[in-house]
Order: C-alpha cells, then structure tokens, then sequence
C-alpha cells in the first residue's frame, strides 16, 4: 500500500492521492471487464460439449453397437475440438489485446460487449455444423460457422478502434510497430474470413481448412514487443 508523507492540508499530498485514487478505479474497471469478458469465454467454451450427445441404444445393444455409435459421432467430436481450440485462441488473443489498454471507455466497453456477443453464440454455429457435417447441406452449415467468425472477425477491429480513438488508452503510440503488426493482422484476417465463407458455400471443408489458417496466424499473433 502506498503511503503518502505529509499534512492534511499539503497540497502535494493531495494531487498524489487524487492521481492515486484514479490509477486505482483505472486498474478496477479494467479488472471488471476483464473478469466479465473471461466469465463469457468460460461459459461458451463449456456450452460446445452439450452439443454432443449420448447415443440412445436400446439395453441389449452390444459393444460393437455402441462403439458404431459412437463413431457415427466424428462430426461432433471435430467440431467440438476445433471450436474448442478457435475460442481458446480468441480468448488468449482478447486477453493479450486487453493488457494494452490502460483504461476502458464507454466505446471500449460496447465495442468488447459486441466481441462477447458472437463469442457467446459460437455454440450454436459449432452445433450446427456438428449436425449437417456429414449431410448434403454441409455446405451452409460451414458457411454459417465461417460468417459467424467472420463477424467475430468484425467485432476484433471495433474493439481496436475503440482503443485506438484515444491517445492514452493505449500503453503503445498508434505508430508503434507492435501497433502496426496488430492491426495488419486484425484487417488481413477479414477478407480471408470472407472468403472462407464463400468457399464454404461451394466445399464446407474447403472453407473451414481456411479458417483453421486463420486461426494459426492468431495462435502466433505477438501483442509485445
């Protein structure tokens, strides 16, 4: 705890405490929306498993049935791990990206507040593909989940821009290269997300194989300098 030297009326020690109480509320509303952004991931990384079910066999079924069932299950099983690894990649990536700001504006915190929003309906695009994978409308399901982190996509460049409206928000200046590398990164990976969902509407596995390199370039993705 900090201690601050002198009298009731010093004025020094009254700037001191004021810049003091400040730094304190900054540091506060960033643990907030920190925690609360975390609590979200948390609750949309634990929704995917839902999607998979436990195959219903009648009580005479043998092993060899239910392991035939539970085969039938691989398109549950991919989309689950690669949600799983995509959310745990974004998260890691907002995590990062959070750490640069020194305070949360009201812009900021709707612009994070919308990031959240798509990250919290992933499931539902997970659960989708999960279910049409392996069917004739494989096609539109992949371009849902493709579009879906598209939009994701979107929301990550609001949020930057939202950090980088103010000159302090920022713990880097707008022309830092770390700044620079950031932002290259965030608007190269939406044309190739667009055209992921593009090509998902042609070959769902071709558009999912592009979003899987999207995702690599944002597990290697340096946020220090």
């Amino acid at each position: 705890m900090t201690v601050f030297q002198g009298g009731r009326g010093d004025p020094e020690c009254s700037r001191h405490a004021v810049l003091y109480d400040e730094v304190a509320m900054e540091d506060r509303d960033m643990f907030r929306l920190e925690a609360f952004s975390d609590a979200v991931f948390a609750i949309a990384i634990t929704l995917l498993v839902l999607e998979i079910k436990v195959p219903s066999l009648s009580p005479a079924a043998s092993n060899a049935e239910l392991w035939e069932a539970l085969g039938d299950l691989w398109p549950s099983f991919i989309a689950y791990v690669a949600s799983f690894l995509a959310i745990l990649i974004t998260w890691v990536n907002h995590h990062e990206l959070v750490h640069l700001v020194h305070h949360s504006g009201r812009v900021f915190m709707f612009a994070n507040g919308a990031l959240l929003l798509f990250v919290v309906f992933l499931p539902f695009p997970t659960a989708v593909l999960a279910h049409y994978l392996n069917q004739s409308a494989a096609n539109v399901a992949a371009a849902l989940y493709c579009g879906t982190w598209t939009l994701l996509n979107v929301c990550f460049n609001v949020v930057l821009h939202a950090a980088l409206k103010s000159e302090a928000i920022l713990i880097y200046q707008h022309d830092h290269p770390v700044i620079k590398n950031i932002r290259r990164a965030y608007l190269l990976a939406l044309p190739v997300y667009f055209i992921a969902t593009l090509l998902a509407l042609l070959n769902a596995m071709t558009g999912l194989l592009v979003c899987f390199g999207v995702w690599i370039l944002w597990a290697v993705l340096r946020y220090r300098a």
